[in-house]
């Protein structure tokens, strides 16, 4: 039988409401057979977003066996991992089990272990069991099938990293990536939410980029995380204070840039209302990058616009060219910052 020829965006999947994009559907198809231009896949392990995860936990009261039922339903009723609540997904990884003949590649092969470089909220996905949470990382060993449009970006693995560990990485490439773009050698950066494996990569590029002739600053709530970003050395001041404290972060980036405030703000929190913290901590004319999923972005141009702030604020767009490859690197460079990953990430 000959295959049908999808949406290249994957519109062909989208049951309701018809007209709209993957991301933005309430439900998807994840069941039809295989289009010639996507890519089947076996899925083995999910890793749930930060934000996300952290808010399906206390609705669940830390229960993991209610945390499971929680996203096995959002699965079943969505036809993917798009939570409600909070909008966001994560990424999953696999092994690939067949490749439509119009797919969009010529060096994947079946069997091949790929990362999904897009969200699960666009992402079809079919799953027959969740066999463990993992509820200190948010990653999720499953048994189930995910489809990969032919507009969707993805990574083979990498032989010399393990799995769990390419996988948090990857979930949050996108960041360090666009930080890469952002930051100048003389900038102040302010990174709330340091102590994420978003905020320490982002820390990482800051570092390179600024740390000689700038100033990069860490802020994070968790007292332990800010010691160990200081034995990390990849900040000029690491700061305890709480991000959704705005006047306290505003007060202590004030003191610590004698006035100035910061050039470049990157938005790493897992946690909601912490817009104006980032609005705050940031001079007139910098850039407030809002990689955090748990930012309400009506919240952070009304807020701006009622402080009186003239900021340019970039929502967290969690692609860019050669992001993967990027965040890769900057484990394998810096070993101190690997073996944080490893010690929290590796199964």
């Amino acid at each position: 039988m000959q295959q049908r020829k999808g949406d290249p965006f994957g519109t062909h999947r989208v049951i309701e409401p018809e007209g709209v994009l993957p991301q933005p559907a309430w439900r998807l198809d994840s069941v039809s057979p295989l289009y010639a231009n996507e890519c089947l896949i076996d899925v083995e392990r999910l890793n749930i977003d930060s934000a996300s995860f952290v808010q399906i936990k206390e609705a669940c009261e830390h229960d993991d066996g209610k945390v499971k039922e929680m996203i096995m339903k959002i699965i079943t009723d969505r036809g993917k991992m798009h939570n409600p609540v909070t909008g966001s997904g994560g990424m999953l990884i696999g092994r690939v089990s067949q490749i439509g003949v119009d797919f969009p590649t010529s060096d994947l092969q079946v069997g091949d272990q790929v990362a999904t470089l897009v969200s699960l909220t666009l992402t079809p996905l079919l799953v027959e069991e969740i066999q463990h949470v993992n509820m200190n990382n948010g990653q999720i060993s499953i048994k189930g099938k995910a489809i990969l449009f032919a507009s969707c970006p993805f990574a083979t693995l990498p032989e010399d990293l393990p799995e769990s560990v390419s996988l948090a990485a990857l979930d949050v490439c996108g960041a360090p990536a666009q930080v890469a773009r952002l930051v100048k050698p003389r900038n102040t950066v302010v990174v709330l939410g340091a102590g994420g494996k978003s905020g320490l990569l982002s820390l990482a590029v800051a570092w390179q980029t600024a740390g000689k002739q700038g100033k990069v600053i860490a802020i994070e709530s968790n007292p332990a995380a800010c010691e160990m970003i200081r034995e990390l050395g990849i900040a000029h001041e690491v700061q305890s204070v709480n991000a959704k404290e705005p006047i306290a972060v505003k007060e202590m980036v004030e003191e610590l840039t004698d006035g100035k405030l910061a050039d470049i703000t990157v938005n790493c929190v897992n946690v909601p209302d912490t817009e104006l913290s980032s609005i705050l901590a940031t001079r007139d004319g910098g850039t407030v990058y809002y990689f955090s999923t748990a930012v309400k972005f009506t919240a952070a141009a009304l807020g701006a616009e009622g402080a009186g702030k003239d900021v340019q604020m970039m929502i967290g767009n969690g692609y860019a060219p050669g992001h993967a490859e990027l965040t890769l690197q900057l484990l394998r460079d810096q070993p101190a910052l690997k073996d944080i990953f490893y010690r929290r990430y590796q199964v």
